[in-house]
């Protein structure tokens, strides 16, 4: 537990702050709630006692108002730390990891399919968001409250108090048991999760293939098969856990026996003051409460510890601009000197037109040119031949096996990556355009642009015809991926987007396959 717990710590990075402050607030309710039983005692006395003084009422009343007062407001700012640690240290972690995502080489997104990562930031990270800051907070408030109300029991009477303490350590004991049961299964789990959702994301971007050769039955067979392996691996958690949660049960139910028991026994031999036996005979039904509350909560832990170690996973993926610098070339000449690329490249597979490959396929071996800067090149051939690959090494979407790639006489791996792509512009064959308006879309290599040179791109991209006629005009929102565009419009946008960067070197890669 103690792993797990220093686990999510480190995870809340910046927000570790707010956490500590929520548990020392969590820390206090528990002081607080404590404070009844002093009321309590002081009723209890006053009653065996016959005193029939109003003041033990009144001193009573005030102890219980204190100690309720205080719970609410030490429960409220607890609340609403670790509210706030929870939304926080995700949207830290969201935002790490789309910029880590930049500098991870293209191989990656081939391998690693766009469902795994959309479960991570999705699904993955929602589980931390939602639970983790909560589940720690209520675990080890319930643990703090359950040592204060110990602590008050061996005030009162250290035998009881000892029988409790006894109590508490079995159920954490009991509760590491099942931590340790379900640490397995929870890793086995997560993955199923994210299968999941890979599972129905590749279900729906396919559905116009599914349709087209009639498949639609065994398209949900397959969907289904994942669902119930889903099913299957969080039953398979749970079952894991029942057993122990059965364990801690007995242990909260045979101490708080024992405890009163023990209370009327002392009693009974003259070593305890009826009062007293009175105050520990409640106090038997209280004390494991909040124990029990963060028991039930532990079981938790270890699934939001399986989501941690996924999300940090992506932090393992190797990155290509550790070395890199800001450089500003002297020309945009580029030249391949004796290059030679493989499918596999540090890990990351590539095949023909940048697709995941087998797995020592040969794509470039020994190749040589120089494209002068000013002037237009085109690279000819049959489908496989390596041609996107070129345009790809040229951006340091990949690097290469041997040889080198140089922009300006400068080998593109001594530039930063947001350095060198200051300095190409690129329209691809299969174009992705944002759920956000034409405007923006067309502005995003140079968000600084005016509407009027917005317009003067799309008008040499040959697009501002069809712009202009839409309703919103360059207003217009556009759905995901572009998808309320015919290809060859998404294409004209593509192009525009490019010439408003207004980069020295442009690449295109067969930029006009959709335009008439």
């Amino acid at each position: 537990m103690y792993g797990t717990l220093k686990k999510i710590f480190a995870f809340a990075g910046s927000k570790e702050g707010l956490l500590k402050k929520s548990l020392l607030f969590a820390f206090l309710s528990g002081l607080f709630a404590a404070l009844q039983f002093a009321a309590l005692f002081i009723v209890v006395e006053a009653l065996v006692s016959d005193n029939r003084d109003s003041r033990f009422i009144w001193i009573s009343l005030g102890i219980m108002a204190v100690s309720l007062v205080g719970r609410i407001i030490t429960t409220y700012f607890s609340t609403m730390e670790q509210t706030e640690t929870g939304y926080c240290m995700v949207a830290e972690k969201r935002i790490h990891i789309g910029d880590r995502l930049r500098y991870i080489p293209m191989g990656y997104f081939n391998k690693n399919s766009i469902g795994n990562i959309t479960a991570i930031v999705t699904t993955t990270l929602g589980d931390v968001e939602n639970s983790a800051a909560r589940v720690l907070v209520s675990v080890l408030g319930g643990f703090f409250n359950s040592v204060a109300l110990v602590i008050v029991l061996l005030v009162f009477d250290w035998r009881i108090g000892l029988i409790a303490a006894i109590g508490v350590l079995l159920y954490l004991a009991a509760a590491e048991l099942a931590l340790r049961k379900s640490a397995r299964l929870s890793g086995v789990r997560q993955h199923t999760q994210e299968s999941l959702v890979e599972s129905v994301l590749e279900y729906i971007q396919g559905m116009g293939i599914v349709k087209a050769f009639g498949m639609e039955k065994d398209s949900t067979q397959s969907i289904d098969s994942v669902i119930k392996a889903s099913c299957r691996d969080n039953l398979k958690l749970t079952k894991a856990s029942v057993p122990y949660d059965a364990l801690k049960q007995v242990v909260v139910r045979v101490f708080s026996v024992l405890l009163l028991l023990a209370s009327i026994y002392f009693w009974l031999n003259g070593s305890l003051s009826l009062a007293y036996g009175v105050i520990l005979v409640i106090a038997s039904f209280m004390v494991f409460n909040d124990l029990e509350n963060a028991g039930n909560m532990a079981s938790l832990l270890q699934m939001l510890a399986a989501s941690m170690d996924t999300a940090n996973s992506i932090d393992d993926t190797p990155v290509m601009d550790e070395k890199g610098a800001d450089v500003v070339p002297a020309s945009s000449e580029i030249v391949f000197d004796n290059v030679d690329f493989s499918s596999k490249v540090n890990g990351c597979g590539a095949d023909r037109e940048g697709g995941l490959g087998h797995a020592d396929r040969k794509i470039l071996d020994h190749v040589s040119f120089t494209i002068p800067a000013g002037t237009t090149t085109a690279i000819v051939g049959p489908s496989g031949s390596g041609k996107t690959t070129m345009c790809n090494l040229i951006a340091r979407f990949w690097d290469v096996d041997a040889g080198r790639i140089t922009v300006g006489g400068k080998d593109v791996r001594d530039f930063k990556l947001d350095s060198l792509m200051k300095n190409i512009g690129m329209v691809f064959q299969n174009v992705y355009l944002f759920a956000d308006s034409i405007e923006n879309n067309i502005k995003f290599g140079c968000p600084d642009a005016t509407h009027e040179q917005v317009v003067e791109a799309a008008k040499k991209a040959c697009c501002h015809e069809f712009i202009s006629a839409l309703p919103d005009g360059y207003d217009t929102l556009i759905g995901e991926g572009g998808g309320t565009l015919s290809g060859g419009e998404k294409q004209r946008i593509s192009i525009a987007r490019a010439i408003l960067k207004n980069a020295p070197i442009i690449i295109l890669d067969e930029a006009t396959s959709s335009v008439d």
